[in-house]
């Protein structure tokens, strides 16, 4: 059941996608309503979840749940990465490779492979103040103050 994102309580569990290109305008209005759909019919062990999700910078796809109300289950996480298995096919994109890091240069979003982030910090066109996209964050409220940080508050700290 599809519930607004800022409606779910801070405690509630999430799971980030990013794209290793930026969606077009296009491409994000019919993601918006295959995701929209998906949501409104996740369910587990034929409970309706309270779930919701955001679509952030052309590249992001972000779901969350209320667990408080039903929590998300072995086979409806699988459903979720089926459904975003079947986006990457659609789109011919990478959503679930977790060894590609996603940061800030000025107003310009980068995607790099980690050892290409790794080589940037080590050669300084990145520094522990560039924003980065900490994706390991699991709650919402974890994902407010912790997921759009600098370098050096995030797990990437380790490369500078």
């Amino acid at each position: 059941m599809y519930v607004p994102f800022e409606n779910l309580p801070p405690e509630s569990r999430i799971w980030i996608y990013q794209s290793n290109r930026k969606f077009t305008d296009a491409e994000m209005n019919e993601i918006e309503a295959d995701t929209r759909a998906f949501i409104e019919d996740w369910s587990a062990h034929g409970t309706g979840l309270e779930a919701s999700y955001l679509l952030k910078y052309n590249r992001f796809i972000v779901f969350a749940v209320n667990q408080d109300t039903q929590n998300a289950t072995g086979c409806s996480i699988d459903a979720s990465v089926r459904f975003i298995q079947s986006l990457e096919q659609k789109y011919g994109v990478d959503l679930l490779d977790k060894m590609n890091v996603t940061f800030k240069l000025g107003e310009h979003i980068a995607h790099k492979p980690l050892i290409e982030f790794k080589k940037m910090a080590k050669d300084k066109a990145v520094s522990e103040n560039t924003i980065v996209f900490n994706n390991l964050v699991n709650t919402i409220e974890e994902w407010q103050d912790g997921w759009e940080v600098p370098a050096a508050d995030s797990w990437h700290s380790r490369f500078f």
